[in-house]
């Protein structure tokens, strides 16, 4: 794949939605050889590149990879895995940020206090001068801000609108193109499913948004992020049902292996069967309810209420969902939404893509730097802890809480036998994009554990540990719920690192919330003042559900009877 010109929004201002609904990034092929270009739609040669099954594939591939997960966000990193992904690891306590301010890297993670040792306060409380809500939400959430490579709510709003304009387009222009019926569909089911992700990521991070139905037009009637949840639910369905209707097996895979990336292809990003995407629709389905309800295990308690928050607690008719979506989700083996880099022309690079790639090296050097908090998940004995050192030394942050002793190694270089965290290489790394095994297994497990059955979801923790080659004995079945949970949060945490659901997990266990409104995170390890303790008592104060920018609002004024786009908790 060539991409023949470059768009860096900085450069001439910001983007909104509002602009990209009129001057909007189109990626087709070329004629003589199958590559991704950009094209302006006023351009009169647009309609004829993208006129058979080679084109609609290269453009609906472009859509997605370059649309969605490169368009602009070339400021930290190279795509979408290092700059918006990057905010939720930050967020997490995956990772912290550098000296210094980058696009707000060291600022955005740092939570309101903490106390790091709770029987000796007066000597151990550190307290933010800037809390993130308003010194860095909304004090940088402007376009001039913008402009300057300051505003964290702008970049995952344009990528995941960028990607829904692009399927819009395809969707309206797959009747033109002559081909089989069942390519149609796949095609169809392409545009569905990446629509219906879409949405899941801006209803999971936004209050508010806009459901945008047709390519290249302007709709400014904002809906809540629970509408934008449904939104997603029903491409999401609209994806499965097209899918079942697909007869022809071959002409699938045919269309398939054209939409996603060579380089993907590999592992267990293989092209996946009509089964294996469905299994991939149902585990993204659990996903939409997992991380957009409260289950709140705060100091090792389920009984916390949290109050101020942007959303509702789980119910047992959530988890009996859950439980259903997960029983038909992502099994061992299954093929998946993955991504790898390239050595040339890639949508993402092998050494500044993703926030793994960028911490992979000496902590004394690196923007993100591995989080003690990270690192504390793995058990002792965790095999995969070989993919870090703490041979590089201390990092001591200007935040405190980005004090590390710790260094991402690159795994695929050292040739690490339990799954690779972080690499340079190309290919190094297999980033996935969509849910996996691990991410439905452990889903399923917590909904089991919170539904009586321990020792199910125990059993499937022990899964995902021998699937990982952890190689860490076996949890026994008959430890007490709040033990299973404990466990639960820490395998979530060690294995679904660097997939972007950290922070959305320490959203719904409450403790991202203030410690005045029931939240917090307890028993935590940190460094401070050069000592390592390990039960310390964070208090994020975290917005839940960040504000829409006020690039879109600004160009864009809502509708009357539009809902709120600003959090009102915050």
């Amino acid at each position: 794949m060539k991409r023949l010109i470059n768009f860096k929004q900085r450069t001439s201002g910001s983007y909104s939605l509002y602009i990209l609904a009129v001057a909007v990034i189109m990626l087709v092929s070329s004629a003589c050889e199958k590559q991704l270009d950009v094209k302006n739609p006023n351009d009169p040669t647009f309609g004829g590149n993208v006129t058979t099954e080679g084109g609609i594939a290269a453009y609906a591939k472009g859509s997605v990879y370059w649309n969605g997960f490169n368009y602009g966000n070339g400021w930290l990193g190279d795509s979408y895995f290092s700059l918006p992904w990057g905010y939720r690891e930050l967020m997490g306590d995956v990772v912290g940020g550098g000296q210094g301010s980058n696009n707000q890297t060291t600022t955005m993670g740092v939570p309101d206090s903490f106390i790091a040792d709770p029987t000796n306060a007066a000597a151990t409380t550190f307290t933010n001068a800037s809390p993130q809500a308003l010194g860095i939400i909304r004090g940088f959430n402007d376009p001039a801000s913008t402009a300057n490579g300051n505003n964290a709510l702008y970049y995952e709003w344009t990528s995941m609108y960028a990607m829904i304009n692009g399927c819009n387009t395809t969707l309206e222009i797959l009747p033109t193109i002559a081909m089989s019926a069942d390519k149609v569909k796949a095609v169809q089911a392409w545009c569905y499913w990446w629509k219906g992700y879409a949405y899941a990521q801006l209803g999971s991070m936004y209050y508010a948004g806009l459901i945008q139905d047709k390519s290249a037009t302007i709709n400014n009637k904002f809906v809540d992020r629970a509408a934008i949840i449904a939104e997603s639910d029903k491409q999401l369905k609209l994806a499965q049902t097209t899918l079942s209707g697909i007869g022809n097996q071959g002409d699938y895979a045919s269309m398939m292996t054209q939409l996603i990336p060579s380089q993907n292809q590999v592992g267990l990003g293989g092209a996946p069967t009509t089964a294996q995407f469905i299994k991939s629709i149902n585990t993204l389905l659990a996903r939409n309810i997992v991380v957009n309800k409260l289950a709140p295990f705060v100091n090792g308690s389920t009984s916390a209420s949290i109050s101020k928050a942007s959303i509702p607690a789980m119910t047992a008719a959530d988890w009996a969902q859950v439980i259903t979506y997960t029983n038909a989700g992502i099994g061992q083996g299954d093929n998946v939404f993955t991504g790898r880099s390239s050595s040339a022309n890639s949508f993402f690079s092998a050494t500044s893509g993703t926030v793994a790639s960028i911490a992979a090296s000496s902590n004394q050097n690196t923007t993100y730097k591995i989080s003690e908090r990270l690192v504390a998940n793995f058990g002792a004995g965790d095999a995969r802890l070989a993919n870090f050192t703490d041979k590089d030394g201390v990092f001591y942050g200007d935040a405190n809480t980005n004090t590390t002793r710790w260094s991402l190694v690159d795994g695929a270089a050292k040739g690490l036998s339990v799954p690779v965290l972080g690499s340079k290489q190309p290919a190094g790394i297999e980033v996935f994009i969509g849910p996996s095994y691990e991410e439905n297994a452990l889903m399923l497990a917590e909904a089991k554990i919170r539904t009586g059955d321990v020792a199910g979801g125990v059993a499937l923790i022990n899964a995902v540990r021998s699937f990982q080659k952890a190689g860490v004995a076996a949890l026994a079945t008959s430890i007490s719920a709040t033990t299973a949970l404990t466990e639960l949060t820490k395998e979530r945490g060690a294995a679904l690192a660097f997939r972007g659901l950290s922070w959305f997990d320490a959203r719904r266990w409450g403790w991202t919330y203030s410690i005045a409104n029931g939240g917090g995170r307890y028993g935590a390890t940190l460094i401070y003042n050069k000592v390592v303790y390990t039960n310390a008592k964070i208090n994020y104060n975290f917005m839940d559900y960040w504000d829409v920018p006020t690039d879109e609002t600004s160009k864009n004024t809502p509708a009357a009877g539009s809902a709120a786009v600003k959090n009102p908790n915050w």
